[in-house]
């Protein structure tokens, strides 16, 4: 009995060392220490599954449909990038364009925004701007700018975990930079 519990502790020894918490290097990057890699982790991760590609990235057509732009990653409405017309009868109806990065309803032309580390994107944001932007629906997360207009649920994200809302900024500042401006938001025009 004492043999079994003697070759036992080594095992639990060994068992308690693997699970002690292991803190990642921080990435770096030509600026200087970034966000841990786990962190980035689960950002790209909460990225993926709350949907943000479904309007922030373009689409094109594959052979069973829209599928993502693999060269324009949550890059948002891609400037110059032309709307069809609005068809006639579409007046109670939410519109969205072939990339599904442009919607058109009664707050008139809305645009996903470039998520992307450039500079025509988050890249210059604050973490403090990033959270405002998700919990407050304000344009850029600017105080006094315009409500973010829909389809974007910011309404969904006001309660977000400030941890998993940091986790998802650090993964959009690590993203590869798409210079792409998008166009401003277009009012809604009178009855035609």
């Amino acid at each position: 009995m004492k043999r079994y519990a003697i070759l036992l502790f080594p095992a639990l020894v060994v068992s308690f060392q693997s699970c002690a918490p292991h803190t990642p290097e921080p990435l770096t990057d030509a600026n200087g220490p970034t966000a841990p890699a786990d962190l980035v982790a689960r950002g790209e991760y909460l990225v993926q599954v709350m949907g943000c590609h479904d309007c922030h990235t373009p689409k094109i057509m594959g052979p069973q449909g829209p599928v993502p732009d693999p060269d324009h990653i949550l890059a948002g409405h891609l400037a110059g990038t032309p709307l069809p017309p609005k068809p006639a009868n579409a007046d109670g109806w939410v519109l969205m364009s072939m990339g599904v990065t442009a919607f058109v309803g009664p707050w008139g032309t809305s645009y996903a925004a470039n998520l992307t580390s450039d500079d025509t994107g988050i890249g210059t944001w604050s973490e403090e701007q990033f959270m405002r932007a998700l919990t407050k629906g304000l344009f850029k997360g600017l105080e006094g700018s315009r409500p973010m207009l829909p389809p974007m649920p910011w309404q969904n994200l006001a309660n977000i975990d400030p941890a998993d809302a940091r986790a998802i900024f650090a993964y959009l500042k690590s993203t590869r930079p798409v210079e792409n401006i998008v166009p401003n938001h277009e009012p809604p025009v009178g009855p035609s």
